[in-house]
């Protein structure tokens, strides 16, 4: 018996069930897991259904149990099922910890009078026994002539079943009385609310079982086994079909749990418009999409939960692997390649504010099949699929979506719950092109041919890359770097996003899975500096501008959150999709990131670092941009390189400092535990003034005296209290001499000078302890969270500059060229690399990453210029 011949209907209720966060699966014992015997002791379950039930049971957010009307005791010994599945005897009413409700001495009383009752009626009865159990007796008639077995019943009917006090089941060739109550269906909605199941399987064969299948509702199945009434849903014959249903059951629960075939991360290619972001797996499935902003709920989430949470494919009819995929140059425009067929993806940039377009351009002489499944709010939202003349319209939803596809055929099916689309196109006929409007339900023609929108969004990417001043290292994964940072750019801010993906999971299969598709005010600021060091200042303007309106909502600089909604407001608290498995299984998936909440001090330095190189740009360049021309200027001797309104952000984040910088803080990394004396968010706090202190300097500007004061004491504690001799080095906090990356910047920043010896010693105590192979953790010490995670590109970049400070440019070069080696295929980087498994970690792409990986180049291209 294999699962293929189960009925339809049934195999698509469990491919559905199998999808749901917190699973239970339940059974009897007595014709379901075991067959039907005449020796009851030898009732010996299926060896398929067993391991089944046991597998089932070891998986994630999985429960399985076997309610049975035999003694907790006796179906323990009979079954030999493991201890991962929970056993309930007694008709649900025996439990391991004991019964549901207490034998009292009257209870005791009233069974051994039964007990003399049964066995009276089964002397005089050939064939019949007596089960005793420790809440009932069972009078068994299946060995019986039929008379025998009825006069029996009656007479246990008519006589001992009538007592006060006598609970009575009646099964197949059997009856039971108890002097407790019994109640399979109470035993499931017992587990199910102890283990919060989300929805429920019941197997079941008997009379007795139909106190289970009334209590399913929802997405709960109940499957009845052989002939009679039942309120089941579903119907099998044997328990062969049982073990089948099991095995299906398991397939489909391992596969939704492990996201099966999910592309390696380091693969998928990153769409961009000024507005927002999508992704792409190697074979041109749109993977990821959010509307209406990029830190909204996905409209497309198979990235985390396969096909059913939303996915947009297309792909030859013949089944084959794509050939190549690759961005033509200068863009965010993808086009992934078969034999004879080519699909182009691109994000158009002509739309209004509120609306999220992709277009897809299918090409060749291959026929393509097509799939279409929107699934708003991460899956959740339910829609339905209307096709009209022009396309398919979306409905269901808050917000109208459309998909224009003249001349497609399109085929509507449903699995009972969703809609997908389906169409086979000929592109041998003339290219086919696909456009998906989110937020607008105008399906008809653009006003403006697809060939010039297609020319229109290139041009913003590659006019620009045209003007970037890169390293000569690597230039086209540079330039690549380069147009990665400005994709991650929210235009409608002046935004930046740390990364375009939640709970890419930084183990497979972890729980440290995070929300990155909002603005940290730190990883911004280094973004628009990376920007600004290729010759771009408008995103720094733009960056600083959404500073300035984000600190107009505060009563002072010292209360900025690490991070806010690309709008600037604050975070919703965060929350957990539980209908979404996660990527290769890793949950849970996140929305919004409770680090909103945190104290962070470190994030005052790179926002002044920026407005430093800032301002020398201007000064190299020459002022010609309206922002600062039209900046008040306070006296002749001020520099018109830094604006009034720059110099006031500078003043605030030093006010900032002033205020706390004392205090202890979460640190860059957001350990999700007790605050402490960092010492890098002491070094960032330093960076902060000592960098106020020298733009005022150079741009005739006014420091107050007690800046300098406070920029040497905050360097005299670092240098006290955050070097421990123990490890020869400086330490991630005062409190501890466990070892962090983020302190190298005790000599990248200047704290220290980089001849120190303790800056030399800092960066071998790295290296020994954080560096593995091609990469460099972040730490190692308990973070508070179970599991472990990559090593991340960004300390690997940060061990480079320290290489290249105390001279050692051989090591600098090795582990820069393992870094270049980590990008993906079209050139991205994950926040995070695996050296063992060699595969990426975490959320893709990530401006960590690609900053590090710019700012490497121009320092290994250019050593002595920006070294000095």
């Amino acid at each position: 018996m294999s699962a293929q011949d189960l009925p339809i209907e049934l195999r698509r209720a469990l491919a559905a069930v199998a999808r749901t966060p917190r699973l239970l699966v339940a059974s009897d014992y007595d014709g379901t897991m075991a067959p039907i015997v005449a020796d009851p002791e030898k009732a010996y379950p299926r060896a398929e259904s067993v391991r089944a039930l046991r597998a089932l049971a070891s998986l994630a957010s999985t429960t399985a149990a076997v309610i049975s009307g035999r003694a907790l005791k006796d179906l323990a010994a009979l079954s030999r099922l493991p201890a991962e599945v929970q056993l309930v005897g007694s008709h649900g009413s025996e439990f391991d910890i004991g019964f549901v409700h207490a034998i009292d001495a009257d209870a005791k009383k009233l069974l051994d009078e039964i007990v003399i009752e049964l066995v009276r009626i089964a002397a005089d009865t050939v064939g019949a026994s007596v089960e005793k159990k420790p809440a009932s007796v069972a009078l068994h008639v299946r060995n019986c002539s039929a008379d025998d077995a009825e006069k029996a019943l009656i007479a246990v009917r008519t006589e001992s079943a009538l007592w006060p006090g006598v609970q009575v089941t009646e099964g197949k060739f059997v009856v039971e009385l108890a002097v407790i109550p019994t109640d399979k269906g109470q035993a499931l909605d017992l587990i199910r609310h102890q283990d919060g199941a989300t929805a429920a399987v019941f197997i079941g064969d008997d009379v007795t079982d139909e106190k289970a299948f009334s209590r399913l509702q929802g997405p709960d199945i109940g499957i009845k086994v052989g002939s009679g009434d039942s309120v089941a849903a579903y119907r099998v014959d044997s328990t062969e079909d049982v073990a089948a249903a099991l095995a299906f059951l398991l397939d489909e629960r391992r596969t939704w749990l492990s996201g099966a075939d999910a592309p390696p991360i380091e693969r998928l290619s990153m769409l961009a418009s000024p507005r927002t972001v999508a992704l792409v797996t190697p074979d041109a499935t749109l993977t990821w999409l959010c509307h209406p902003e990029p830190d909204s709920a996905a409209v497309f989430a198979h990235l985390l939960g396969g096909t059913g949470a939303g996915h947009f494919s297309v792909g030859p009819r013949r089944t084959a692997l794509p050939l190549s995929q690759k961005y033509l140059d200068g863009t965010m425009t993808v086009q992934t390649r078969w034999a004879s067929l080519s699909v182009t993806d691109y994000l158009p940039h002509d739309v209004p504010a509120g609306r999220t377009d992709l277009t897809r351009i299918i090409s060749g002489r291959a026929d393509a099949i097509v799939s279409f499944a929107p699934r708003p709010e991460f899956g959740q939202g339910q829609v339905t699929l209307e096709v009209v003349d022009e396309g398919i319209r979306v409905t269901g939803t808050n917000e109208p979506y459309v998909l224009r596809s003249p001349g497609v055929q399109w085929n509507i099916a449903t699995d009972g719950n969703q809609q997908t689309a389906h169409a086979i196109v000929e592109p041998s006929k003339g290219d086919v092109i696909l456009e998906l409007r989110c937020g607008t339900d105008d399906i008809g023609p653009s006003e403006v041919l697809e060939i010039d929108r297609r020319a229109t969004s290139e041009s913003y990417w590659s006019d620009w890359a045209k003007t970037l001043d890169l390293p000569k290292l690597k230039p086209d994964l540079m330039k690549r770097s380069a147009l990665t940072l400005r994709g991650l750019v929210h235009a409608d801010s002046g935004s930046i996003m740390a990364a375009a993906t939640t709970s890419l999971p930084e183990e497979i299969g972890g729980v440290r899975n995070w929300d990155y598709r909002y603005c940290w005010l730190r990883d911004a600021a280094l973004t628009a500096t990376a920007l600004v060091s290729v010759g771009s200042t408008a995103e720094a303007e733009n960056y600083l501008d959404w500073v300035h309106r984000v600190l107009e909502t505060l009563p002072g600089p010292e209360r900025l959150h690490p991070l806010y909604t690309l709008h600037g407001t604050s975070l919703p608290p965060e929350a957990v999709i539980d209908s979404l498995p996660g990527y290769a299984g890793s949950r849970p998936v996140r929305v919004g990131n409770a680090a909103n909440q945190q104290v962070q001090l470190d994030v005052f330095g790179p926002i002044v670092e920026l407005i430093g190189h800032l301002a020398d740009s201007r000064e190299k360049t020459g002022v010609s941009n309206a922002r600062v021309s039209n900046a008040r200027v306070s006296n002749a001797r001020v520099s018109n390189a830094l604006s009034d309104r720059d110099w006031e952000l500078v003043c605030a984040m030093v006010e900032a400092v002033q205020r706390r910088w004392f205090e202890p803080d979460h640190g860059i990394w957001e350990i999700r535990d007790n605050p402490r004396h960092h010492v890098y968010s002491k070094v960032m706090g330093w960076v902060t003034v000592d960098r106020a202190v020298k733009l005022a300097d150079r741009f005739g500007r006014e420091a107050l005296p007690e800046w300098a004061e406070l920029r040497d004491q905050i360097a005299d504690e670092v240098r006290e209290k955050g070097w421990k001799d123990d490890v020869q080095s400086y330490t991630a906090a005062y409190d501890g001499t466990d070892l962090d990356a983020a302190t190298l910047h005790i000599g990248l920043s200047g704290l220290i000078d980089p001849s120190d010896p303790r800056f030399a010693a800092t960066v071998t105590a790295t290296e020994a302890e954080l560096r593995s192979g091609s990469t460099v953790y972040r730490y190692h010490h308990d973070d508070g969270l179970p599991g472990i995670e990559g090593g991340f590109h960004l300390c690997a970049a940060w061990l480079v500059e320290a290489y290249l400070l105390i001279g050692q440019r051989l090591q600098a070069e090795a582990l820069f060229d393992q870094l270049v080696a980590a990008a993906g295929p079209t050139g991205l980087l994950a926040e995070e690399y695996d050296p063992v498994a060699e595969r990426s970690l975490g959320n893709h792409p990530q401006a960590y990453s690609h900053l590090g990986l710019l700012r490497c180049a121009q320092l290994l291209a250019e050593p002595a210029q920006l070294l000095a």
